[in-house]
């Protein structure tokens, strides 16, 4: 009777610890933060590469550092009950177009909501066929404005920490190569606008940039912003997100991708910190 008596509260034991192991199993493993990637991926070689290389890494990255990630092209999700799963919004190559779109994820911004956005998500000229039709956007939440001009053909840089106490630049040297990309220069003067904190910009070793064949795409001088904060907001843009690809051969339908954006080891860095400190803030409501 003894000797039974012993085997079932073993087994109870056992049963015990299995169900505790599994619950503190499923309490590790929840997530940190949700991030939710918007992406149109159907325009330009260079922007559906980095969409395709942003969808593979980033859950790598998300299973590293224990948060989690979700990718989707459909923008009417763009919407109060479909963000408020998530803590943080990335923009991989495009931007909201409907106004309702649009003022959701205004909302979601100024209810303490965070995001990070990639190469053309900042991108509007008028006229073109992204035309600059949403103020509040490019010239308040970016501060850049419209697009002016960008070098040619993509080329790696040599970048410069600028506000070196930012949490985004934690642990980052204070110039690092990164992946060949097309730079962008903006309207507005970044330097000038109190609100916003320039994290990195292209350090003068890197010119002459770009290698034409025109002319105008080639930088000699000049300061270039290329990741910023806008301290009204969690928010980060980076100028990151157009690969290499191999032009010449387009038509012969190769569409072959000849850099990596997460290629530099700082530049992930980079990105990585950027995920970790806007994860970690709290929405107000």
């Amino acid at each position: 009777m003894k000797k039974t008596f012993t085997k079932h509260n073993l087994l109870k034991l056992l049963s015990l610890m299995l169900l505790l192991g599994i619950c503190c199993g499923v309490y590790a493993q929840k997530p940190k933060f949700r991030v939710i990637a918007f992406y149109t991926g159907k325009a330009d070689l260079a922007h559906i590469s980095f969409v395709h290389e942003a969808n593979k890494r980033f859950p790598e990255l998300a299973a590293k550092y224990n948060f989690s990630y979700d990718s989707t092209n459909n923008w009417d999700n763009m919407n109060a009950k479909y963000l408020a799963q998530y803590q943080v919004i990335l923009f991989l190559d495009t931007r909201p177009e409907k106004p309702e779109q649009r003022a959701a994820f205004e909302a979601f911004m100024k209810s303490g909501g965070s995001w990070a956005g990639f190469h053309f998500a900042a991108f509007a000229l008028t006229p073109s066929a992204v035309q600059q039709n949403w103020d509040w956007y490019h010239n308040e939440f970016l501060g850049s404005g419209q697009y002016v001009s960008n070098t040619w053909r993509p080329t790696s840089a040599i970048l410069r920490i600028e506000d070196k106490k930012h949490p985004v630049a934690k642990g980052m040297p204070a110039t690092f190569k990164a992946s060949p990309n097309e730079w962008y220069r903006w309207e507005k003067d970044l330097t000038k606008n109190p609100d916003i904190s320039i994290i990195c910009a292209i350090d003068s070793t890197s010119f002459p940039l770009g290698t034409g064949p025109k002319q105008h795409e080639i930088w000699h001088s000049g300061h270039y912003p290329v990741v910023w904060a806008n301290k009204k907001y969690n928010m980060v843009y980076f100028n990151m997100g157009h690969n290499d690809m191999d032009y010449e051969h387009k038509y012969d339908n190769t569409n072959k991708t000849l850099s990596s954006t997460f290629g530099s080891e700082m530049e992930e860095k980079l990105i990585v910190n950027t995920l970790l400190w806007l994860g970690s803030k709290k929405k107000t409501n």
